[in-house]
């Protein structure tokens, strides 16, 4: 009787210290999705803050373009506003046309030297160039953490434990296949 009664304790711990360890697991994944977030958003930052500075610096050359300005500061203030929600899918929807207006904006640079030979223009296209190149990786790696977490939350017995304690799976960060093409925005002021 007293081996029966220390085997089922022993078999309950065992199973505790089981959900336990998925348990941790599952929250470090969480952390983790919402830390690859957070990196992609320290970017976006970034790149919303030169944006302003690069479009004065054009409005300086191109008063014939302003349409095109007023593109991409639209396209800024939409991926602000997904980028605030945490609203994956828009920032991805938002994230095309601030590129698509950006590739317009530097393939109309073309046609004003003064501006191509503007000092603050080359700074401001080199920290862009860099910007998108970083957000592109940090994109792969928040798409990769969240296939982790998600594979995991889904995957037995795993998905027991995450339904009773309210894991939810993550979004990944999708774009279009027009935004997938590698951009080199260097290459249009070539």
């Amino acid at each position: 009787m007293l081996v029966m009664l220390l085997l089922f304790l022993a078999l309950l711990v065992a199973a505790a210290v089981y959900v336990v360890r998925i348990y941790n697991g599952l929250v470090a994944l969480r952390e983790n999705v919402r830390k690859a977030w957070a990196n992609i958003d320290v970017l976006l930052t970034q790149r919303h803050d030169e944006l302003p500075k690069l479009v004065e610096t054009c409005k300086r050359y191109m008063q014939y373009e302003q349409e095109t300005l007023e593109r991409v500061m639209q396209a800024r203030a939409s991926v602000f506003k997904a980028q605030g929600k945490g609203d994956v899918a828009a920032l991805g929807v938002a994230e095309d046309q601030l590129r698509a207006g950006l590739g317009k904006l530097f393939a109309v640079a073309e046609n004003y030297p003064d501006l191509k030979a503007d000092n603050g223009f080359r700074h401001l296209q080199t920290r862009i160039s860099q910007l998108e190149e970083a957000i592109a990786d940090r994109r792969e790696l928040y798409n990769e953490t969240v296939n982790l977490n998600n594979i995991r939350i889904q995957t037995f017995p795993d998905l027991i434990v995450a339904r009773q304690f309210g894991f939810k799976t993550a979004q990944l960060l999708e774009f279009t296949e027009e935004q997938k093409r590698d951009v080199d925005v260097g290459q249009l002021f070539g």
